[in-house]
């Protein structure tokens, strides 16, 4: 059998644009509004749509059922060994049945693009999406960036291959 010892790499900040105790923010459009979190103790910083022509521009409308890519007019800088994550506000799923399509959305590090937000609407009626409105959350959250590394065998464990529902029994 093949050592299957997890390894981890770390990897340092890279260039003046990585900061290892903040998230950089740069607003794409002048009317982007940076994340905020709402309470002094919330895990997650709202971020909000940006749509292209500010307070002047026509709504998102998502049918039931639909799916739309909302910008956010973001870029940030996630620090090395973290990862963002794109999650559903509470209020929205609940009162409307919007959610994130790919929840939660993943953003790695090294990304440098426009954050956008893919949000479904699984309620009855048609949901309106406006500029400045806070559509999901950001969740920084640590990563361990293990190396995969293939073996003929997996260590035994209690549960063993057992699927779904097995831990219900």
């Amino acid at each position: 059998m093949t050592d299957a010892t997890p390894s981890i790499r770390t990897f340092p900040p890279q260039g003046a644009d990585a900061a290892e105790d903040a998230l950089l923010v740069r607003r794409l459009h002048p009317e982007a509004v940076a994340p905020r979190r709402m309470s002094r103790l919330a895990a997650g910083l709202d971020l909000t749509a940006c749509l292209p022509n500010g307070e002047h521009s026509a709504p998102i409308e998502l049918l039931p059922g639909q799916r739309a890519l909302v910008p956010t007019g973001l870029a940030v800088a996630i620090p090395a060994g973290f990862e963002g994550q794109v999650r559903a506000r509470s209020g929205l799923a609940l009162r409307h049945g919007i959610v994130i399509a790919n929840a939660p959305g993943t953003i790695d590090a090294d990304y440098r693009g426009e954050l956008k937000v893919i949000l479904l609407n699984l309620g009855d009626s048609a949901f309106e999406v406006h500029h400045g409105e806070r559509i999901a959350q950001l969740v920084l959250a640590r990563v361990a960036m293990l190396e995969p590394r293939v073996v003929d065998e997996l260590p035994p464990a209690e549960r063993g291959a057992a699927g779904f529902g097995s831990t219900g029994r």
